[in-house]
């Protein structure tokens, strides 16, 4: 049997946290900053967690990470 291979684009957007949870960078904040208000833009930085609907999609593509 071959070997179940992480998906690369995945391994760069996500990081699994030691209790299980999966952290992600915001959406929306890398261009066209000019027409958003600077209270939206200051909501965006950060980490946030995964949504626990999508914790499916996410072990599939990073098998290794024992979610």
């Amino acid at each position: 049997m071959p070997k179940m291979k992480t998906k690369s684009s995945a391994k760069k957007r996500f990081r699994v946290r030691p209790g299980g949870t999966v952290k992600r960078g915001q959406a929306f904040k890398r261009h066209i900053l000019t027409k958003k208000t600077t209270k939206n833009k200051r909501h965006l930085r950060g980490i946030v967690n995964v949504h626990s609907g999508d914790m499916g999609s996410i072990a599939k593509m990073l098998p290794s990470a024992g979610l």
